[in-house]
């Protein structure tokens, strides 16, 4: 029997353009693009392409496909548009470094789930650490799930995989009340600023890099961007994108930095380098700055990463709501937590009132 020319099908849903067409005696569907990002005759093209091979009697991806020409061509090429840069830059370094370096060349059809499993667990040997293969099986459930719905593999054999329980943790190790006194009593203005936006203000590094002083405020710090890998980019989140509320110390401390500060009109930034068009390198400030001052006093494994991680784990020991302390980090909580409102910034202001009372508490006893 003669095959029929097809044309395929193009429909809007909900905000995407959805190509159907008929391989093999079977319906074939595939989300070509949002209609924001995509025009209909650029949707067209699209279509046009999946359904030349086929109408030339060549067949569409089929079980047989290398992973690594459904991964390059298929599966990047969609989510790339879905993507932060900065997002895209890692997700795609990482897939190239372990699954393609692995897998590449392997038929897509061809894997099982306890095949994956292992793979996992042998990079849980191998020393990755548990947010690499966290990340990992996350690519391999979204890569798997595309080529499930592109009619490449009949089901995904990336359902219901695991995190393996030898998956190393990245080190948590935080600061009690005495460390953090210490620390913010040996840095300098700018440093001590720096380190109390992070264990107070509860700041990433990247977001305490990017802010301009246009960002402060008397009673807040707004986060509208962030650092990363030396380049302006988003929020890491969308709830990254915040108010932090600061105390009364906090705000006494940006204040002696606006003295000492060189330029503090709106668009300046707030922790400039030399040469003050753009903002100093953490590698460099860490470098000059801190690490002499920290390792003076035994502190030599604190970063303003660890200085974050000592104000989740303090607000916990004060029994803070976890939501109050998500909002102000930039985090999310679990669902059944999730159902409450976003917590006004007055009473996380009240919160570092009460850490920052600890603190002098604390430093009083001390002394």
């Amino acid at each position: 029997m003669r095959k029929r020319h097809q044309r395929g099908s193009l429909a809007k849903v909900n905000g995407r353009w959805i190509a159907q067409w008929r391989e093999d005696g079977r319906r074939r569907k595939r989300t070509l693009g949002v209609v924001s990002g995509m025009t209909k005759t650029e949707a067209q093209q699209a279509l046009n392409q999946i359904l030349a091979p086929i109408n030339q009697g060549v067949g569409s991806p089929s079980t047989s496909d290398k992973l690594a020409h459904f991964i390059e061509g298929i599966f990047l090429p969609f989510y790339r548009r879905k993507w932060k840069p900065s997002t895209a830059v890692t997700t795609e370094n990482r897939l190239r470094k372990h699954l393609l370096a692995d897998f590449g060349s392997r038929a897509i059809g061809s894997f099982n789930r306890n095949e994956l499993q292992r793979w996992l667990e042998r990079k849980a040997a191998d020393g990755l650490s548990q947010q690499t293969i966290d990340h990992l099986r996350w690519d391999l459930s979204q890569v798997f799930r595309m080529a499930e719905f592109e009619g490449s593999i009949s089901r995904s054999p990336a359902t219901l995989l695991y995190t393996p329980r030898a998956a190393g943790r990245t080190s948590t190790r935080r600061m009690n009340w005495k460390e953090v006194n210490l620390c913010l009593s040996v840095l300098d203005t700018r440093e001590r600023l720096m380190a109390m936006l992070a264990v107070i203000g509860g700041m990433r590094t990247g977001e305490i890099l990017a802010l301009q002083w246009r960002h402060i405020f008397a009673d807040r710090v707004e986060v509208v961007q962030r650092i990363y890998q030396r380049r302006i980019d988003t929020p890491k989140t969308r709830n990254s994108v915040r108010s932090v509320a600061i105390s009364t110390g906090l705000r006494e401390a940006i204040d002696s930095w606006r003295e000492t500060a060189i330029d503090t009109s709106p668009d300046a930034w707030m922790f400039p380098s030399e040469t003050g068009r753009t903002p100093v390198q953490i590698e460099n400030i860490f470098r000059r700055n801190f690490r002499s001052k920290l390792e003076a006093v035994g502190l030599e494994w604190v970063t303003l990463q660890v200085m974050r991680r000592t104000h989740v784990s303090l607000m916990r020991e004060m029994d803070v709501d976890p939501k109050l302390v998500a909002d102000q980090l930039g985090h999310t909580l679990d669902v059944s937590l999730n159902v409450y409102a976003k917590l006004g910034l007055e009473r996380r202001t009240e919160a570092l009132e009460l850490f920052e009372s600890r603190l002098r508490g604390d430093a009083s006893k001390a002394a």
